[in-house]
């Protein structure tokens, strides 16, 4: 039985590009990160792929949305975009697809369900050539320091409900999930806590900035778990995943 390889290139915080035999996923593009703009991932030759190319935008903040996405389509006309409904800024001339919370598109021989996220828009589930990918937006256990405690459980109970809806989508191949050193020594709880409930074979951290030590503290932490946890090291970085049909 012949594996499935899905190839995943880290481009810069929640970025990422996942590719499989006929698709190219863009996920959360905002920029490349400073030390590969000579070499960017999401190059002309990418975007001239033969490909079914998909680009998803889980919501409107600025380190998860850039319009220059839709200056793409000047490469390759066929691009369809993946919306979250909070973004106001449409391109009416693109191949646009906008999404709320629970609504599913079947593409393209692609799938895609939006889940919601602990912050703004939504988080995205895709199953493509037998190949389940989670990335999860700004979902997360976000517990901030100088929150009040009620503001902290509050936060707490809404990411746990979105993790008990996931759990239909037992088994989930790759997560993308936030791992942010911003909330300090709480960095780890919402990516420790989905990977004990939904358990994905492999777990992709984001959401670090310049931070990318974080992925290998983040990878000792849940070691127990039996959940691969990649370190991301550099910009461009490929991270090889194996599917088995």
């Amino acid at each position: 039985m012949k594996d499935t390889i899905v190839k995943i290139y880290y481009i810069y915080h929640s970025g990422f590009v996942v590719e499989t035999e006929n698709h190219l996923l863009v996920f959360d593009y905002y920029k490349e990160a400073e030390e590969n703009k000579n070499n960017p991932v999401v190059s002309e030759k990418f975007l001239s792929s033969k490909k079914n190319i998909f680009v998803f935008s889980s919501h409107s903040h600025g380190d998860h949305f850039n319009n220059k996405i839709y200056d793409w389509k000047s490469y390759n006309k066929d691009i369809h975009y993946i919306l979250s409904s909070d973004i106001k800024d449409i391109d009416l001339n693109a191949n646009c697809f906008i999404m709320s919370e629970d609504e599913e598109i079947l593409t393209k021989d692609i799938y895609i369900k939006a889940y919601g996220s602990t912050d703004m828009g939504i988080s995205f589930l895709v199953k493509i050539e037998g190949v389940t990918i989670f990335h999860a937006g700004d979902l997360n256990w976000w517990h901030w320091k100088l929150d009040k405690d009620e503001e902290n459980k509050l936060a707490e109970i809404a990411f746990k409900v979105q993790i008990e809806k996931l759990k239909v989508e037992i088994p989930i191949d790759i997560a993308f999930f936030p791992v942010d050193p911003r909330l300090e020594e709480s960095y780890y709880l919402g990516g420790q806590y989905f990977a004990e409930n939904l358990h994905p074979k492999l777990l992709v951290p984001m959401h670090f900035a310049e931070n990318l030590s974080i992925t290998k503290e983040f990878s000792a932490k849940i070691k127990d778990l039996n959940v691969d946890s990649a370190i991301i090291e550099s910009a461009g970085q490929e991270i090889i995943f194996k599917h088995s049909n």
